[in-house]
């Protein structure tokens, strides 16, 4: 029998908080507040479903020698210079709204891959999981880029449309159209009635 769990990705208060350091920086996601409460939703959804709820957060250790030369370097303002996504910080926490405690699954990552050097895979292996939902930010980011790389690990993708965020509409958009128009997964909106379910998620196209 399939099974299901949700993948938060990144709902951290350095990119979804008015204080969190990227939006200090100018580098705040638009429309974040839908993200947010349509994340909250998921989370509902799936916790009353009984299927696991998997959040990642984005997050460097002191003296940040595991951001890497790409990540550190790229245009615009410099996340370092105001501590950003610090490991243990309130930057790099899940936003409050999530509810988000010390019992829940959580996996660290350091690039933009949920799935790359972490322990994400083994551990859906280990809960028994074929098929995912995506939410978070940064869509056309974070976000896609674990799509892609649950996608390429045979794992059935549902991407929470409604419940992700970009800096600009047009990115996220772009983002979903991508994702969804090349069958990395299935876009769906929970705005539209879309609704988690067991013991099988059964993907609804929706406009999202």
């Amino acid at each position: 029998m399939s099974k299901a769990a949700l993948i938060v990705v990144d709902m951290q208060n350095g990119f979804c908080h008015p204080d969190g350091s990227l939006p200090r920086l100018g580098l705040g996601l638009a429309d974040c507040d839908r993200a947010v409460r349509q994340s909250r939703l998921a989370v509902e959804q799936t916790r009353a479903a009984g299927l696991p709820v998997i959040f990642t957060r984005h997050v460097y250790r002191p003296g940040r020698a595991d951001e890497g030369l790409n990540l550190a370097n790229l245009p615009g303002p410099d996340l370092a210079t105001v501590g950003g996504l610090a490991a243990g910080s309130w930057d790099g926490g899940v936003v409050d709204e999530l509810e988000w405690t010390r019992e829940d699954l959580t996996v660290d990552k350091v690039r933009v891959d949920a799935f790359l050097w972490t322990s994400m895979d083994p551990l859906l292996q280990g809960l028994g999981v074929d098929q995912l939902l995506v939410c978070g930010v940064v869509t056309n980011i974070c976000v896609e880029s674990t799509v892609r790389a649950a996608f390429m690990r045979d794992y059935r993708v549902t991407l929470l449309g409604d419940a992700c965020a970009a800096q600009t509409p047009r990115l996220h958009e772009y983002g979903l159209a991508v994702m969804g128009e090349t069958g990395l997964a299935n876009v769906v909106s929970l705005a539209e009635g879309y609704q988690v379910s067991e013991p099988e998620v059964e993907p609804t196209i929706a406009a999202a």
